[in-house]
């Protein structure tokens, strides 16, 4: 039996792609070969080689670890830490603002191979 699937990429800017899936949107910033992806699941940083096929990929999610904590059924065993929500919202803030560190690096990057490309095509 098949399923059904839906994806539709649309580029916004150079190293700013907008995905929109069945799951839902997603933004992704960078260039060929590193990128940060921001979906409502949580923060995907990818880096690999362009056209070898090798990449390492790191997911973090936007939970904030209430759910994934281990439980304990002893009654004399310490409860689970609650997190409050302005720490939920700090861990937030510091993965944007990772990712938009990691945009602005590749960002910069492509200004500067577009800038020597275009130096070098004034030589001929």
């Amino acid at each position: 039996m098949g399923y059904f699937r839906l994806f539709r990429r649309v580029h916004v800017a150079p190293g700013m792609t907008i995905n929109l899936a069945k799951s839902g949107p997603s933004l992704s910033l960078g260039a060929r070969g590193a990128h940060v992806t921001l979906s409502s699941t949580g923060v995907r940083k990818t880096i690999g080689l362009p056209g070898s096929g090798c990449f390492y990929t790191s997911k973090q999610g936007w939970h904030s670890g209430v759910h994934t904590a281990p439980q304990f059924t002893s009654a004399t065993a310490a409860p689970p830490v609650q997190r409050s929500g302005w720490q939920t919202v700090g861990h937030a803030l510091l993965v944007l603002l990772e990712a938009v560190g990691i945009a602005v690096v590749t960002v910069m990057g492509v200004l500067l191979v577009l800038l020597s490309v275009a130096g070098g095509s004034k030589r001929r």
